[in-house]
Protein backbone atom coordinates (compact mmCIF):
# COMPACT_ATOMS: atom_id res chain seq x y z
CA UNK A 1 0.00 0.00 0.00
CA UNK A 2 1.21 3.54 -1.08
CA UNK A 3 1.02 6.53 1.66
CA UNK A 4 -1.74 8.86 0.63
CA UNK A 5 0.09 12.00 -0.25
CA UNK A 6 1.54 14.01 2.67
CA UNK A 7 0.14 17.30 1.50
CA UNK A 8 1.86 20.69 1.51
CA UNK A 9 0.38 24.38 1.81
CA UNK A 10 0.86 26.36 -1.31
CA UNK A 11 3.82 28.88 0.10
CA UNK A 12 5.99 25.84 1.06
CA UNK A 13 5.30 24.41 -2.54
CA UNK A 14 6.22 28.03 -3.71
CA UNK A 15 9.42 27.96 -2.07
CA UNK A 16 9.94 23.88 -2.52
CA UNK A 17 9.84 25.50 -6.97
CA UNK A 18 12.25 28.31 -6.51
CA UNK A 19 14.53 26.68 -4.77
CA UNK A 20 13.82 23.64 -7.26
CA UNK A 21 14.23 25.93 -9.95
CA UNK A 22 17.63 27.27 -8.90
CA UNK A 23 18.71 23.33 -8.32
CA UNK A 24 17.86 22.81 -11.59
CA UNK A 25 20.24 25.59 -13.38
CA UNK A 26 22.92 24.00 -11.80
CA UNK A 27 22.43 20.50 -12.97
CA UNK A 28 22.94 19.86 -17.01
CA UNK A 29 21.61 16.94 -18.40
CA UNK A 30 23.75 14.49 -19.29
CA UNK A 31 24.52 15.37 -23.20
CA UNK A 32 22.53 13.03 -25.86
CA UNK A 33 24.70 11.00 -28.16
CA UNK A 34 24.05 11.05 -31.92
CA UNK A 35 20.42 9.80 -33.52
CA UNK A 36 21.94 6.29 -35.37
CA UNK A 37 19.42 5.30 -38.59
CA UNK A 38 21.30 2.12 -38.16
CA UNK A 39 19.72 0.55 -35.57
CA UNK A 40 21.32 -2.20 -33.35
CA UNK A 41 20.82 -5.69 -34.06
CA UNK A 42 19.43 -8.42 -31.49
CA UNK A 43 16.64 -9.60 -30.19
CA UNK A 44 13.12 -8.46 -31.39
CA UNK A 45 11.18 -10.17 -28.94
CA UNK A 46 7.95 -8.15 -27.39
CA UNK A 47 8.93 -7.73 -24.05
CA UNK A 48 12.77 -6.77 -25.07
CA UNK A 49 11.27 -3.96 -27.24
CA UNK A 50 8.82 -2.30 -24.23
CA UNK A 51 11.75 -2.77 -22.14
CA UNK A 52 13.56 -0.48 -24.27
CA UNK A 53 11.02 2.04 -25.21
CA UNK A 54 10.38 2.68 -21.05
CA UNK A 55 13.96 2.89 -20.53
CA UNK A 56 14.67 5.39 -23.22
CA UNK A 57 11.57 7.37 -21.59
CA UNK A 58 12.60 7.11 -18.16
CA UNK A 59 16.20 7.78 -19.20
CA UNK A 60 15.72 10.53 -20.82
CA UNK A 61 12.56 12.43 -19.98
CA UNK A 62 11.74 11.47 -16.01
CA UNK A 63 13.18 13.34 -13.55
CA UNK A 64 12.43 14.53 -9.66
CA UNK A 65 9.88 17.50 -9.58
CA UNK A 66 11.74 21.03 -8.31
CA UNK A 67 14.37 18.76 -6.53
CA UNK A 68 11.51 17.15 -4.37
CA UNK A 69 12.20 13.52 -2.92
CA UNK A 70 9.69 10.53 -3.77
CA UNK A 71 8.33 13.01 -6.90
CA UNK A 72 8.57 12.47 -10.58
CA UNK A 73 7.74 13.46 -13.53
CA UNK A 74 8.26 13.53 -17.45
CA UNK A 75 10.09 16.76 -18.93
CA UNK A 76 8.06 17.71 -22.02
CA UNK A 77 10.79 17.23 -24.71
CA UNK A 78 14.30 16.23 -24.80
CA UNK A 79 17.12 17.39 -24.75
CA UNK A 80 15.33 20.12 -22.66
CA UNK A 81 15.96 23.39 -21.97
CA UNK A 82 16.28 24.93 -17.64
CA UNK A 83 12.38 25.59 -18.46
CA UNK A 84 11.41 22.72 -19.41
CA UNK A 85 13.58 20.64 -16.80
CA UNK A 86 11.84 23.34 -13.97
CA UNK A 87 8.42 21.75 -15.61
CA UNK A 88 7.39 25.80 -15.87
CA UNK A 89 4.86 25.09 -18.50
CA UNK A 90 2.12 22.24 -17.02
CA UNK A 91 0.52 19.41 -19.18
CA UNK A 92 -1.82 17.44 -16.46
CA UNK A 93 -2.62 14.80 -19.17
CA UNK A 94 0.44 13.94 -20.73
CA UNK A 95 1.51 13.22 -16.69
CA UNK A 96 -1.53 11.49 -16.32
CA UNK A 97 -0.67 9.01 -19.76
CA UNK A 98 3.08 8.73 -18.08
CA UNK A 99 1.67 7.25 -14.86
CA UNK A 100 -0.64 4.63 -17.00
CA UNK A 101 2.44 3.60 -19.02
CA UNK A 102 4.38 3.39 -15.11
CA UNK A 103 1.60 1.31 -14.50
CA UNK A 104 1.89 -1.08 -17.89
CA UNK A 105 5.19 -1.66 -16.87
CA UNK A 106 4.88 -2.56 -13.18
CA UNK A 107 1.83 -4.81 -14.12
CA UNK A 108 4.53 -6.67 -16.71
CA UNK A 109 6.84 -6.84 -14.35
CA UNK A 110 6.84 -5.89 -10.76
CA UNK A 111 9.98 -4.98 -9.07
CA UNK A 112 10.45 -2.07 -6.20
CA UNK A 113 12.04 0.82 -8.97
CA UNK A 114 8.42 0.26 -10.71
CA UNK A 115 6.24 0.51 -8.03
CA UNK A 116 8.05 3.33 -6.54
CA UNK A 117 7.90 4.80 -10.31
CA UNK A 118 4.31 4.79 -9.99
CA UNK A 119 3.86 6.50 -6.17
CA UNK A 120 6.82 8.86 -7.28
CA UNK A 121 4.89 10.27 -10.74
CA UNK A 122 1.47 9.98 -9.00
CA UNK A 123 3.29 12.50 -6.26
CA UNK A 124 4.94 14.56 -8.67
CA UNK A 125 1.52 15.66 -10.37
CA UNK A 126 -0.33 16.23 -7.35
CA UNK A 127 2.68 18.25 -5.96
CA UNK A 128 2.90 20.09 -9.43
CA UNK A 129 -1.09 20.67 -9.90
CA UNK A 130 -0.71 22.81 -6.46
CA UNK A 131 -4.28 22.80 -5.67
CA UNK A 132 -5.51 19.60 -5.16
CA UNK A 133 -6.30 16.78 -7.78
CA UNK A 134 -8.43 18.24 -9.87
CA UNK A 135 -8.64 20.94 -12.43
CA UNK A 136 -11.21 22.61 -14.60
CA UNK A 137 -10.43 19.96 -17.68
CA UNK A 138 -12.66 17.01 -17.20
CA UNK A 139 -10.63 14.86 -19.67
CA UNK A 140 -7.48 15.55 -17.74
CA UNK A 141 -9.29 14.28 -14.79
CA UNK A 142 -10.85 11.29 -16.39
CA UNK A 143 -7.16 10.45 -17.67
CA UNK A 144 -5.63 10.53 -14.23
CA UNK A 145 -8.59 8.60 -12.72
CA UNK A 146 -8.43 6.06 -15.27
CA UNK A 147 -4.04 5.76 -14.71
CA UNK A 148 -4.87 5.79 -10.61
CA UNK A 149 -7.59 3.42 -10.44
CA UNK A 150 -5.70 0.64 -12.50
CA UNK A 151 -2.88 1.43 -10.26
CA UNK A 152 -5.20 0.47 -7.53
CA UNK A 153 -7.04 -2.42 -9.04
CA UNK A 154 -4.11 -4.05 -10.73
CA UNK A 155 -0.84 -3.00 -8.25
CA UNK A 156 -2.96 -2.57 -5.02
CA UNK A 157 -1.36 0.74 -4.56
CA UNK A 158 -3.93 2.89 -2.58
CA UNK A 159 -5.02 6.32 -3.41
CA UNK A 160 -8.03 7.11 -2.20
CA UNK A 161 -8.47 10.62 -1.47
CA UNK A 162 -7.57 11.06 -5.04
CA UNK A 163 -9.90 8.56 -6.56
CA UNK A 164 -12.72 10.24 -4.74
CA UNK A 165 -11.98 14.15 -5.35
CA UNK A 166 -11.42 12.89 -9.20
CA UNK A 167 -15.20 10.65 -9.46
CA UNK A 168 -16.65 13.99 -7.16
CA UNK A 169 -15.33 15.94 -9.73
CA UNK A 170 -16.69 13.75 -12.88
CA UNK A 171 -20.01 13.47 -11.02
CA UNK A 172 -20.56 16.84 -10.18
CA UNK A 173 -19.75 18.15 -14.20
CA UNK A 174 -22.49 15.86 -15.09
CA UNK A 175 -25.04 17.69 -17.29
CA UNK A 176 -28.27 16.06 -17.14
CA UNK A 177 -29.96 18.12 -19.42
CA UNK A 178 -27.18 17.00 -22.14
CA UNK A 179 -26.43 13.35 -20.60
CA UNK A 180 -22.83 13.84 -20.59
CA UNK A 181 -19.64 15.51 -19.31
CA UNK A 182 -18.34 19.00 -20.99
CA UNK A 183 -14.51 18.92 -22.53
CA UNK A 184 -13.90 21.78 -19.10
CA UNK A 185 -16.21 23.14 -16.37
CA UNK A 186 -18.34 26.21 -17.66
CA UNK A 187 -17.92 25.02 -21.47
CA UNK A 188 -20.84 23.75 -23.62
CA UNK A 189 -18.55 21.63 -25.59
CA UNK A 190 -19.22 18.08 -24.86
CA UNK A 191 -16.40 16.29 -27.10
CA UNK A 192 -14.80 12.39 -27.34
CA UNK A 193 -12.01 13.10 -25.63
CA UNK A 194 -13.68 13.93 -22.37
CA UNK A 195 -16.95 11.64 -22.55
CA UNK A 196 -14.77 8.29 -23.94
CA UNK A 197 -12.61 8.18 -20.59
CA UNK A 198 -14.96 9.29 -18.22
CA UNK A 199 -17.12 6.58 -19.42
CA UNK A 200 -14.42 4.17 -19.33
CA UNK A 201 -13.71 5.08 -15.34
CA UNK A 202 -17.24 5.36 -14.55
CA UNK A 203 -17.89 1.60 -15.72
CA UNK A 204 -15.14 0.70 -13.91
CA UNK A 205 -16.19 2.14 -10.81
CA UNK A 206 -19.29 0.52 -11.18
CA UNK A 207 -21.29 3.21 -12.59
CA UNK A 208 -23.14 1.52 -15.51
CA UNK A 209 -25.88 3.42 -16.21
CA UNK A 210 -23.80 6.74 -16.74
CA UNK A 211 -21.41 4.98 -18.62
CA UNK A 212 -23.87 3.23 -20.91
CA UNK A 213 -25.46 7.06 -21.54
CA UNK A 214 -22.15 8.23 -22.24
CA UNK A 215 -21.51 5.18 -24.88
CA UNK A 216 -24.75 6.32 -26.61
CA UNK A 217 -24.56 9.77 -26.29
CA UNK A 218 -21.32 8.90 -28.83
CA UNK A 219 -22.58 6.50 -31.11
CA UNK A 220 -25.68 8.81 -31.23
CA UNK A 221 -24.33 12.00 -31.28
CA UNK A 222 -20.78 11.56 -32.75
CA UNK A 223 -20.73 9.05 -34.83
CA UNK A 224 -20.79 9.80 -38.11
CA UNK A 225 -22.77 7.42 -40.35
CA UNK A 226 -20.61 7.17 -43.36
CA UNK A 227 -16.96 6.13 -42.09
CA UNK A 228 -18.92 4.91 -38.99
CA UNK A 229 -16.13 6.78 -37.18
CA UNK A 230 -16.92 8.85 -33.74
CA UNK A 231 -15.90 13.19 -34.51
CA UNK A 232 -14.26 14.88 -32.08
CA UNK A 233 -17.39 17.00 -30.19
CA UNK A 234 -20.76 18.65 -29.90
CA UNK A 235 -21.29 22.40 -29.10
CA UNK A 236 -24.29 22.25 -27.29
CA UNK A 237 -27.47 23.75 -27.19
CA UNK A 238 -27.02 24.26 -30.66
CA UNK A 239 -26.05 20.96 -31.79
CA UNK A 240 -23.18 22.43 -33.86
CA UNK A 241 -20.79 19.36 -34.49
CA UNK A 242 -17.29 19.82 -34.65
CA UNK A 243 -16.58 17.06 -37.47
CA UNK A 244 -12.48 16.17 -36.93
CA UNK A 245 -11.89 12.89 -36.93
CA UNK A 246 -9.10 12.14 -34.35
CA UNK A 247 -7.67 8.51 -33.75
CA UNK A 248 -8.38 8.72 -30.28
CA UNK A 249 -11.30 9.68 -30.46
CA UNK A 250 -11.55 5.77 -31.83
CA UNK A 251 -9.46 4.35 -29.12
CA UNK A 252 -11.81 5.73 -26.00
CA UNK A 253 -14.88 5.13 -27.66
CA UNK A 254 -13.82 1.51 -28.35
CA UNK A 255 -12.33 0.99 -24.84
CA UNK A 256 -16.06 2.36 -23.25
CA UNK A 257 -17.78 -0.05 -25.27
CA UNK A 258 -15.81 -3.24 -25.00
CA UNK A 259 -16.24 -1.81 -20.84
CA UNK A 260 -20.10 -2.20 -21.04
CA UNK A 261 -19.65 -5.19 -23.70
CA UNK A 262 -17.88 -7.33 -20.38
CA UNK A 263 -19.92 -5.75 -17.70
CA UNK A 264 -23.13 -6.23 -19.32
CA UNK A 265 -22.71 -8.86 -21.85
CA UNK A 266 -24.74 -6.89 -23.60
CA UNK A 267 -24.48 -7.90 -27.46
CA UNK A 268 -25.04 -4.47 -28.62
CA UNK A 269 -21.99 -3.20 -26.99
CA UNK A 270 -19.88 -6.22 -28.74
CA UNK A 271 -21.46 -5.10 -32.22
CA UNK A 272 -20.32 -0.99 -31.68
CA UNK A 273 -16.68 -2.83 -31.13
CA UNK A 274 -16.63 -4.22 -34.04
CA UNK A 275 -18.05 -1.59 -35.87
CA UNK A 276 -15.78 0.86 -34.59
CA UNK A 277 -12.59 -1.29 -34.74
CA UNK A 278 -13.74 -1.52 -38.96
CA UNK A 279 -13.97 1.75 -39.03
CA UNK A 280 -10.68 2.44 -37.70
CA UNK A 281 -8.96 0.19 -39.52
CA UNK A 282 -10.73 1.30 -42.76
CA UNK A 283 -10.35 4.79 -42.28
CA UNK A 284 -7.44 5.53 -39.75
CA UNK A 285 -4.65 2.92 -40.34
CA UNK A 286 -2.25 3.04 -43.83
CA UNK A 287 -0.88 -0.42 -44.94
CA UNK A 288 -2.35 -1.92 -41.50
CA UNK A 289 -0.78 0.82 -39.28
CA UNK A 290 -2.48 3.36 -37.12
CA UNK A 291 -1.75 6.74 -38.99
CA UNK A 292 0.28 9.40 -38.05
CA UNK A 293 0.01 12.38 -35.74
CA UNK A 294 1.73 15.21 -35.38
CA UNK A 295 3.66 16.74 -32.34
CA UNK A 296 1.97 18.37 -28.87
CA UNK A 297 -0.81 17.11 -27.86
CA UNK A 298 -1.30 14.83 -30.64
CA UNK A 299 1.22 12.83 -30.27
CA UNK A 300 -0.11 11.14 -27.69
CA UNK A 301 -2.95 9.88 -29.68
CA UNK A 302 -2.23 7.17 -32.22
CA UNK A 303 -1.02 5.05 -28.92
CA UNK A 304 -4.26 5.88 -27.09
CA UNK A 305 -5.85 4.02 -29.88
CA UNK A 306 -3.40 0.95 -29.54
CA UNK A 307 -4.31 1.10 -26.17
CA UNK A 308 -7.77 0.28 -26.17
CA UNK A 309 -7.51 -1.61 -29.51
CA UNK A 310 -5.59 -4.15 -27.15
CA UNK A 311 -8.23 -4.17 -24.53
CA UNK A 312 -10.73 -4.87 -27.04
CA UNK A 313 -8.70 -7.97 -28.29
CA UNK A 314 -7.89 -9.04 -24.88
CA UNK A 315 -11.58 -8.94 -23.51
CA UNK A 316 -13.41 -10.06 -26.89
CA UNK A 317 -11.33 -11.99 -29.11
CA UNK A 318 -11.05 -8.88 -31.90
CA UNK A 319 -8.63 -10.52 -34.18
CA UNK A 320 -8.54 -7.00 -36.14
CA UNK A 321 -8.06 -4.97 -32.92
CA UNK A 322 -4.93 -7.59 -32.47
CA UNK A 323 -3.60 -7.27 -35.52
CA UNK A 324 -3.52 -3.76 -35.99
CA UNK A 325 -1.41 -2.88 -32.81
CA UNK A 326 0.61 -6.25 -33.83
CA UNK A 327 1.22 -4.47 -37.26
CA UNK A 328 1.78 -0.73 -35.62
CA UNK A 329 4.19 -1.95 -33.21
CA UNK A 330 6.14 -4.15 -36.27
CA UNK A 331 6.26 -0.51 -37.82
CA UNK A 332 7.17 1.51 -35.27
CA UNK A 333 9.93 -0.42 -34.50
CA UNK A 334 11.33 -1.21 -37.50
CA UNK A 335 11.20 2.80 -38.42
CA UNK A 336 12.66 4.18 -35.12
CA UNK A 337 15.87 5.95 -34.62
CA UNK A 338 18.34 5.23 -31.44
CA UNK A 339 20.30 7.40 -29.23
CA UNK A 340 22.79 5.52 -27.44
CA UNK A 341 20.99 2.26 -28.26
CA UNK A 342 17.65 3.62 -26.64
CA UNK A 343 14.51 3.91 -29.68
CA UNK A 344 13.44 7.37 -30.77
CA UNK A 345 9.99 7.10 -31.99
CA UNK A 346 8.56 8.99 -34.43
CA UNK A 347 4.97 10.76 -35.28
CA UNK A 348 4.70 8.44 -38.76
CA UNK A 349 5.07 4.63 -37.43
CA UNK A 350 5.21 4.13 -41.19
CA UNK A 351 8.42 6.07 -42.23
CA UNK A 352 11.98 5.99 -41.21
CA UNK A 353 12.43 8.83 -38.24
CA UNK A 354 15.22 11.17 -39.77
CA UNK A 355 18.60 11.87 -37.94
CA UNK A 356 20.86 14.42 -38.31
CA UNK A 357 24.10 14.18 -39.81
CA UNK A 358 26.30 12.80 -36.99
CA UNK A 359 27.92 13.25 -34.40
CA UNK A 360 24.35 15.37 -33.44
CA UNK A 361 24.56 18.15 -31.56
CA UNK A 362 21.99 20.04 -29.07
CA UNK A 363 20.94 22.45 -32.09
CA UNK A 364 20.75 19.52 -34.38
CA UNK A 365 18.11 17.56 -31.87
CA UNK A 366 16.10 20.92 -31.33
CA UNK A 367 16.14 21.61 -34.52
CA UNK A 368 12.53 22.63 -35.79
CA UNK A 369 13.01 19.34 -38.19
CA UNK A 370 13.67 17.33 -35.16
CA UNK A 371 11.53 18.58 -32.63
CA UNK A 372 7.95 16.84 -33.22
CA UNK A 373 10.39 13.68 -32.27
CA UNK A 374 11.51 15.51 -28.91
CA UNK A 375 7.99 15.24 -27.98
CA UNK A 376 7.39 13.10 -24.69
CA UNK A 377 3.78 12.88 -26.36
CA UNK A 378 5.04 10.94 -29.34
CA UNK A 379 7.58 9.34 -27.17
CA UNK A 380 4.70 7.88 -24.85
CA UNK A 381 2.69 6.77 -27.87
CA UNK A 382 5.76 5.06 -29.05
CA UNK A 383 5.72 3.02 -25.29
CA UNK A 384 2.19 2.56 -24.92
CA UNK A 385 1.67 0.81 -28.25
CA UNK A 386 4.95 -1.63 -27.24
CA UNK A 387 3.43 -2.70 -24.21
CA UNK A 388 -0.15 -2.89 -25.89
CA UNK A 389 1.11 -5.45 -28.63
CA UNK A 390 3.37 -7.26 -25.92
CA UNK A 391 0.14 -7.69 -23.83
CA UNK A 392 -1.41 -9.32 -26.75
CA UNK A 393 1.82 -11.22 -27.29
CA UNK A 394 2.04 -13.03 -23.87
CA UNK A 395 -1.75 -13.84 -24.00
CA UNK A 396 -1.20 -15.33 -27.23
CA UNK A 397 -3.25 -12.87 -29.48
Amino acid sequence: MVDRYEGLNRRRLLYAAGAGIALTALIQPAPAGPIARKVTAGSTASGRRVDLAERAIVTRHVRALWGLPRTQLGTLVWPASLPERSFAQWHYWWQAQLLDCAVDAAVRARTPERIDRVAAVARGIRTRNITGWTNRYYDDMAWLLLALERADRLLGMRFDDAVVDLRTALSVGWNSAVGAVPWRSGDDYYNTPAIGPAGIAMARLGELNRAAELADFLYDRLRDPGSGLVLDGVHEPGGRVDRTVHTYCQGVAIGLETELAVRTGGTGHRRRVAELVAAAESGLTESGVITAAAGDDSGLFMGILARYLAVAALALGDTTAARIVHTSAGAAWANRAEVDGLPLFGADWNRAVPAPPAPATLSQLTAPAANANRDLSIQLSGWMLLEADHRLTAAGR
